[in-house]
């Protein structure tokens, strides 16, 4: 569809590439228009989705992630060399302004002024989840024999506590390891438990043990 848009732009008979170089210069405008107004004060519109659940300080309300504001959007600092932005946006509900800035150290946005986060974080260590290795514990583990074999006896420990319940979880999924021939066989009860239905030789509908079925 490309090919059927008009791309063809309208060039006025004073207009002269070597004097205005472009349109936009031509007409004295932004080629961002109204997202550049304030960009003499270094601040540049845009729009700023949400990165989590809120609760706004003006009206009380809940915020969802994902809404989208107009926001403007300024520079006020660094973290070494990454820039850190600050981004001011209108609450839709009541006229409370909202101030967040991004947190490179963390990969995360900290709320300055104008709500609070809903918290929904946890600690992946409490949750036993598997984390990742910082960069100054990689150094040190490719540095420091003694950290690193402290480290491993850690990691074995923690490999033994968690055996009872990989065994648990391994024969759980053992008994559905053939899933063709279990299939196979309920479809065989059903049939015959249809078959005995159609020919009045039972009763009632019933449903087959599934857990003993290898038996």
């Amino acid at each position: 569809m490309g090919e059927r848009k008009g791309v063809n732009k309208y060039y006025p008979p004073d207009f002269n590439p070597e004097k205005h170089g472009s349109l936009n210069r031509y007409h004295k405008s932004h080629p961002l228009r109204e997202r550049a107004r304030k960009l003499s004060q270094g601040i540049l519109i845009i729009r700023f989705e949400m990165p989590y659940n809120i609760w706004c300080d003006g009206c009380k309300n809940h915020i969802g992630m994902g809404v989208r504001y107009n926001a403007e959007k300024k520079k006020v600092g660094n973290y070494y060399t990454t820039p850190i932005y600050r981004f001011r946006m209108k609450c839709h509900l009541c006229i409370n302004y909202i101030e967040m800035q991004t947190d490179p150290a963390n990969c995360d946005y900290v709320i300055v002024s104008g709500a609070q986060r809903k918290e929904e974080r946890w600690d992946m260590a409490d949750n036993e989840q598997v984390l990742t290795t910082e960069h100054e514990k990689k150094q040190k583990l490719e540095t420091d024999a003694m950290f690193r074999l402290e480290h491993g006896e850690a990691d074995r420990s923690t490999l033994k506590k968690a055996l009872p319940t990989l065994s648990h979880i391994q024969e759980a999924q053992s008994a559905w390891k053939d899933d063709f021939a279990l299939n196979s066989m309920l479809r065989k009860r059903f049939r015959v438990s249809g078959l005995q239905l159609r020919t009045g030789t039972t009763g009632r509908w019933w449903a087959p043990d599934i857990a003993n079925m290898e038996s």
